[in-house]
């Protein structure tokens, strides 16, 4: 049984295990957590619940081994990630596409292992956020306990601006600002995570809210087999998974490029075009600074792969 200290309240409780469980293979520990032999507060829990200052974790027996398998952090290479902003409190990463934010659930490594491994003289490296893998752009990483605390606290209270560059199939309807629908996440039977929207007498419904705005639509490209198509700015109100490419998709716009919930004809004629990835781009993020208090705006523009697509050669 383990207690969490005030040092770790806030943390995700897969970060909390990982550092608590040295030399356990993390497929190890997200596993003993989908199969609800860790309990939180006596109750079953996920990998991304937050932990208390005196919440109680029960953990099975784990065999700790001596020398750690060469996975995760150890297995990472060294690299370092396009930087937006940095100080003694922060770093704000430009994220390529393609690569997980960290390792576990099948993925051996991801940005913060490979961070840490270029920067061994770091005594404090924590994702503050999500992205998913397919998804580029902003991401921030706290350089201190007390900025993740505070950044974390942001992100929760809903106090951060999110704001992603988004481009899907059709005509969006300019009158179309607001998509409030609940979510629900469920596992399929092979075990991957999905999520749909659901109704609010759900129980399991979860609540989520997104604003949209249209920067542009481009017309269709008969030649090309492609549709029109609309380049939006979408502004999460909640941070739900998947929640931008649900709620994009359910609403008849389906993300390009997106292999879970998008238009799979269309994706099947876009690698042709240039698009080889998921459309979607954390372009913009607002927050607090955790030191000074002052309002801080970033922006990652549209990666090269991306910008090219909106504006083929002819």
């Amino acid at each position: 049984m383990l207690e969490v200290d005030a040092e770790s309240a806030g943390q995700r409780l897969d970060n909390f295990l990982m550092r608590h469980l040295k030399g356990v293979p993390k497929t190890h520990v997200y596993r003993i957590i989908r199969s609800g032999e860790v309990r939180l507060n006596r109750g079953r829990t996920s990998a991304d619940a937050r932990v208390g200052e005196g919440d109680l974790v029960r953990l099975p027996p784990v065999r700790v081994a001596e020398r750690p398998q060469p996975e995760g952090e150890r297995a990472a290479p060294a690299r370092e990630f396009p930087v937006l902003l940095e100080d003694d409190h922060l770093i704000a990463l430009d994220k390529p596409a393609g690569v997980a934010v960290h390792g576990g659930s099948g993925v051996s490594f991801g940005v913060i292992e490979q961070l840490r491994r270029a920067r061994p003289q770091a005594k404090f490296l924590e994702l503050v956020h999500r992205l998913d893998r397919d998804t580029s752009g902003i991401l921030l990483v706290a350089k201190r306990r007390s900025a993740l605390t505070h950044l974390q606290e942001q992100f929760r209270g809903r106090e951060t601006g999110k704001t992603y560059l988004a481009l899907v199939a059709g005509q969006w309807p300019a009158a179309k600002k607001v998509i409030d629908t609940p979510l629900h996440k469920y596992l399929q039977e092979d075990g991957e995570r999905r999520v749909r929207v659901t109704t609010a007498d759900d129980p399991d419904a979860m609540h989520a809210l997104t604003l949209v705005k249209v920067r542009s639509h481009l017309p269709a490209r008969p030649l090309q087999g492609l549709p029109a198509m609309s380049l939006l700015e979408v502004t999460i109100k909640t941070g739900r998974t998947h929640q931008i490419r649900v709620h994009l998709a359910s609403s008849g716009h389906g993300i390009a490029g997106d292999d879970k919930y998008g238009d799979f004809d269309l994706n099947r004629r876009l690698p042709r075009q240039g698009l080889k990835r998921m459309f979607l781009h954390a372009w913009r993020l607002q927050f607090a600074h955790p030191a000074s208090g002052e309002r801080v705006t970033l922006h990652a523009e549209l990666p090269p792969e991306l910008a090219g697509f909106l504006a083929p050669s002819d």
